[in-house]
């Protein structure tokens, strides 16, 4: 292996490595703010934290980041167009969205199949994106639904698990 990785390559071998997907939410200043991450995962049962990247050219993170309290909800499989909803224009990311406001202003979205309530408790600067580790607060398993899989920049679901 090179020195020199080629980006598009790095892309498509990064895109090899299938993820689920997350929705992160919070009110901001009476106003609802949120992206979707395929990069949120499990740190540590104890103390009980999580982390996520976000690119640092993210116009939504710095304002999300303000948020007392971030809601992280684990997206189903038949969510890949709200996931789609939720990465375009910020003005549009909740219409028609159910969800819930707790009252530390996270937002869990309704048909998720589980939510965590989250603060930011570290962020650690890597490359082009941030790392966000998160200090998990309640969690909630909705569903044993299937989890939506983002795989080569597509959208898949599990076929089976044995």
């Amino acid at each position: 292996m090179s020195e020199q990785i080629d980006s598009r390559m790095l892309r498509d071998a990064f895109g090899a490595f299938p993820t689920g997907v997350v929705a992160v939410a919070a009110q901001v200043d009476g106003r609802l703010v949120g992206l979707a991450a395929s990069s949120f995962t499990s740190v540590s049962l104890e103390p009980p934290l999580a982390s996520l990247s976000v690119a640092k050219g993210s116009a939504t993170w710095p304002v999300l980041r303000r948020a007392e309290h971030l809601g992280v909800t684990v997206l189903a499989e038949d969510h890949g167009a709200l996931c789609r909803q939720l990465a375009g224009p910020a003005q549009e990311r909740f219409t028609g969205v159910a969800f819930e406001i707790t009252d530390r202003g996270a937002v869990m979205l309704a048909e998720g199949i589980a939510q965590y309530d989250c603060t930011v408790r570290e962020e650690l600067e890597a490359g082009d994106h941030v790392i966000v580790l998160l200090k998990l607060h309640a969690v909630v398993v909705h569903s044993r639904r299937q989890p939506l899989i983002f795989h080569r920049s597509g959208f898949g679901r599990i076929a089976s698990l044995a």
